[in-house]
């Protein structure tokens, strides 16, 4: 599939070279490059050659690309812990709207990402309904049908 791009994005447009980065890692899909504004030493990004806002907007091909960087990165990186973030509009913190992975280390507990994790608690055939919902569009997918 042929890379789409945005002409007023801020990542199209370091992928085209109008802006400059540092470059950690380039194939044909995806770029790798250190974040400008890290949350500990060595925070990078890696996006897609394609522009989409959202990961669901996203060819599976540049997908598959990324998740091989981003741990190549990680092991570059050398901490033990760290995140792999990514986020799908506004209300879940997108700042930039095209997608992007956070490669984050973890040194200490102070650096990196801090994380608030607000978790529920759900009765058992609340949960049940929710796998079963979720479950039918999952399989409406796979044999062809869409969500």
């Amino acid at each position: 599939m042929a890379a789409k791009s945005l002409a007023s994005c801020l990542f199209c447009r370091i992928i085209k070279g109008e802006i400059p980065s540092y470059k950690l890692l380039e194939t044909e899909k995806s770029l790798a490059f250190v974040d400008i504004m890290p949350l500990s030493k060595g925070h990078s990004l890696v996006i897609p050659k394609y522009h989409a806002e959202q990961m669901h907007e996203l060819p599976d091909e540049y997908l598959t690309d990324i998740l091989p960087i981003a741990k190549k990165i990680a092991l570059a990186q050398g901490a033990s812990d760290y995140n792999i973030l990514q986020n799908n509009g506004k209300l879940a913190h997108q700042v930039i709207p095209h997608v992007h992975f956070h490669v984050i280390p973890k040194p200490t507990e102070e650096e990196g990402l801090v994380i608030g994790w607000p978790a529920k608690t759900l009765e058992k055939d609340e949960l049940q309904k929710i796998h079963e919902e979720l479950k039918s569009k999952i399989d409406a997918t796979t044999t062809g049908s869409s969500l």
